[in-house]
């Protein structure tokens, strides 16, 4: 029953470089919320004072912050500290999943697959080394931010400047960058609901990689969902995203992004525990294939708070 949640909050914007994305499902999942008669407020950190929430009345809160304050921990914190209930995974969990390097090291100790990298330091990367690190590194390289979502200050660098150049731009959102060998393949993603593994779907895209361009702007990007794989492979697939999940101690729901490489072999990318939410992301794609329309699909997460 709708009246079972009492008042919700969807936390939604924030200050974190996915404001914009952020902004846009957390109106999706408050017009949901209210087109099934539950009580539900919007409230953006960034302009209203979440200190007042339980002053607000609010029961309990769907998080919809993308990226730093929102998928980090911190407002998971904040949150337990006010005896809120709220939706995804919990404090640690979240903190481990939004550092990429945290979430390697731990698969790597899982015997998970994920590809070769290494961190550089902001204060203590000298350029004379790059040659050095891209030789380490099969040649070809990804930078990552490691505290970023959204493809947000990635790159592709096949050389000692582009990687110079790249940094220099992933410094700007982190002082930690991940340089991960490149995987030339087909990028696949797995949504997790409830302790279970929906359709996955495979994305594919005529930029270099599947970046913020090719997730939000472009029309030329295609999904395909059921992903085209052998029950074999699917089964190899959900099997390995359950335990990616689980050893990072994700709950609720959540997504966890691969690649498959030429060799026929997966390698884990990131998991992603407040993945995007508008009409057109990569969860409620997977969950229509799975049965579930949007309205179902945010009834069903915010069930988990109960």
């Amino acid at each position: 029953m709708s009246s079972d949640f009492g008042k919700v909050a969807v936390l939604l914007g924030g200050n974190s470089a996915e404001r914009e994305v952020s902004l846009n499902s957390g109106t999706a999942i408050l017009n949901a919320l209210l087109r099934q008669d539950i009580d539900a407020v919007a409230i953006d950190p960034l302009y209203d004072d979440i200190t007042q929430l339980k002053k607000l009345g609010i029961d309990r809160v769907f998080i919809a912050l993308h990226g730093r304050g929102g998928e980090d921990g911190v407002i998971q914190g904040f949150l337990t500290t006010l005896g809120l209930p709220f939706t995804g995974s919990d404090v640690l969990s979240s903190a481990i999943a939004m550092d990429k390097s945290k979430t390697k090291q731990i698969w790597q100790s899982y015997q998970l697959p994920t590809a070769n990298y290494q961190i550089i330091i902001k204060d203590d990367f000298d350029p004379k080394q790059s040659e050095d690190i891209l030789a380490s590194l099969s040649g070809t390289v990804m930078v990552k931010p490691v505290n970023e979502g959204s493809s947000i200050g990635m790159a592709k660098v096949t050389n000692a400047a582009e990687l110079v150049d790249a940094l220099s731009d992933a410094f700007k959102f982190d002082n930690k960058v991940l340089l991960e060998s490149w995987i030339t393949g087909q990028e696949y993603t797995v949504s997790m609901l409830n302790g279970q593994a929906l359709p996955a779907i495979r994305m594919q895209t005529e930029n270099v990689f599947y970046d913020y361009q090719a997730k939000y702007q472009s029309t030329d990007t295609q999904y395909f969902c059921p992903c085209g794989l052998d029950s074999e492979k699917l089964s190899e697939l959900n099997q390995l995203a359950t335990k990616a999940f689980d050893a990072i101690g994700c709950s609720g729901w959540g997504r966890v992004d691969f690649m498959l490489d030429e060799q026929g072999s997966w390698n884990l990318l990131e998991v992603n525990t407040v993945p995007g939410m508008t009409e057109t992301s990569l969860v409620p794609k997977a969950a229509k294939q799975a049965g579930y329309d949007f309205d179902q699909l945010v009834f069903e997460i915010l069930k988990q708070t109960l």
